[in-house]
């Protein structure tokens, strides 16, 4: 069942010193309050008590984060109504796709943008900065960067598309460091600017590819919208599941 591999790529990116609460494993970013980098997964199987959540919730406050889970209900089951009778609230359900490397479907972008693997100083830069106006999140700082730096030290992908013109970083992504073959592409974005151009698609499709050669066998990714999902499937993506965010406000 994929749904157990994805649980267990999320918890082995939390990193090995991830605190744990009951049944759930805790990912926290000491540098953003952004929810997408601090949430819990719960255990496969996971049925929590009362006490359990209240624990949970109590350790996200304490960081002055956002109470937050991202999990496949798939996996356990039992979660969501301990969730929803302490307060929680269904951020959004999203299709769970999948992709292997040989399944890729080629996506040439326009040809004013190249599209192609990061590594260097400005391009993670580059990257960063697109993800984060394209996210609307606040001002890229080193840490943003770092974590990119990291993602590729790990193992992991980082691509940009930059303006052939302009020499500019107008789109960017991500495939996280592989656990047991498996990695998530993650903060597909491009400015707005530079929309409609089938850029979207190609770094997906790059970063998919590329991944045969990180030891990633297979992708996964969550849609945020169905326009989003249409893009991923032209490149090979496939439905394999759901995925819930929900969260405490």
């Amino acid at each position: 069942m994929f749904a157990a591999e994805v649980h267990a790529f999320l918890r082995a990116n939390a990193g090995p010193d991830a605190p744990r609460v009951g049944p759930f494993t805790l990912r926290f970013d000491d540098h953003s309050d952004e929810r997408f980098f601090n949430y819990a997964i719960p255990d496969d199987g996971a049925a929590p008590a009362a006490g359990e959540v209240e624990a949970l919730v109590a350790a996200f406050r304490e960081r002055e984060r956002t109470p937050r889970l991202e999990y496949v209900p798939r996996a356990a089951p039992k979660v969501e109504g301990a969730l929803l009778s302490a307060g929680f609230t269904p951020e959004g359900r999203f299709p769970l796709l999948v992709c292997s490397p040989g399944d890729v479907v080629d996506a040439p972008a326009d040809p004013s943008v190249r599209v192609s693997l990061a590594s260097a100083g400005d391009d993670l830069w580059g990257a960063a900065r697109v993800m984060d106006e394209a996210f609307g999140s606040s001002g890229t700082t080193e840490h943003d960067v770092a974590r990119l730096r990291r993602i590729v030290e790990g193992g992991g992908l980082v691509a940009v598309a930059v303006d052939t013109a302009t020499g500019a970083v107008v789109g960017a992504g991500q495939n996280e460091r592989p656990h047991r073959g498996v990695a998530e592409v993650a903060s597909i974005g491009v400015l707005p600017s530079h929309r409609r151009r089938g850029i979207a698609g190609a770094i997906t499709a790059l970063l998919t590819r590329a991944g045969g050669d990180a030891g990633i066998a297979t992708s996964f990714l969550t849609p945020a919208d169905d326009g989003a999902a249409r893009v991923y499937v032209r490149v090979g993506y496939r439905k394999v599941g759901e995925a819930l965010y929900i969260s405490s406000r």
